[in-house]
């Protein structure tokens, strides 16, 4: 269903976006339009597929993870990606895991406490894998990015 965002529409979104708990009132008053308008406003965005949920965003440093590590896996053989992908799904630190094209495989993202952890994970699990030939690590500076979306 493609449908067509207005002003208000963007606005709503901008607001979405920055706190997804936001009351609908509070929109409303921003917008100068009634809280039912923004609940079927918010409803139609739903039923559009612009918006699919909300969700809380969890600090892996509050919990204890400082090194956020991310980790190209390049395979012996092709024909083993699901085998390998079976196994990477069983590693806890691994928290998201996309195929890509050019020098990897895989590419992965990893959380661990520190350096020793992830050091670890690669030496001990990760590249214990059978099917995985090789590992390149990148180490982030910083785990999260804080990036408003403009509409």
């Amino acid at each position: 269903m493609k449908i067509q965002i207005d002003e208000v529409d963007q606005k709503i979104l901008s607001y979405l976006i920055k706190n997804a708990r936001i009351p609908f009132l509070e929109i409303a008053r921003e917008c100068g339009i009634s809280g039912a308008a923004i609940h079927q406003r918010v409803k139609k965005l739903e039923d559009a597929g612009i918006i699919d949920g909300s969700r809380f965003i969890v600090k892996p440093r509050a919990l204890g993870y400082e090194v956020c590590a991310f980790v190209g896996i390049i395979l012996d053989h092709a024909h083993q990606y699901k085998m390998v992908v079976d196994s990477i799904e069983a590693i806890p630190e691994i928290v998201e895991c996309h195929f890509t094209t050019g020098n990897y495989t895989f590419l992965v993202k990893m959380l661990c406490r520190d350096n020793q952890h992830l050091m670890d994970v690669l030496i001990n699990t990760l590249q214990n894998i059978d099917g995985v030939s090789k590992t390149e690590t990148l180490i982030s500076l910083d785990q999260t990015v804080d990036r408003e979306i403009k509409l």
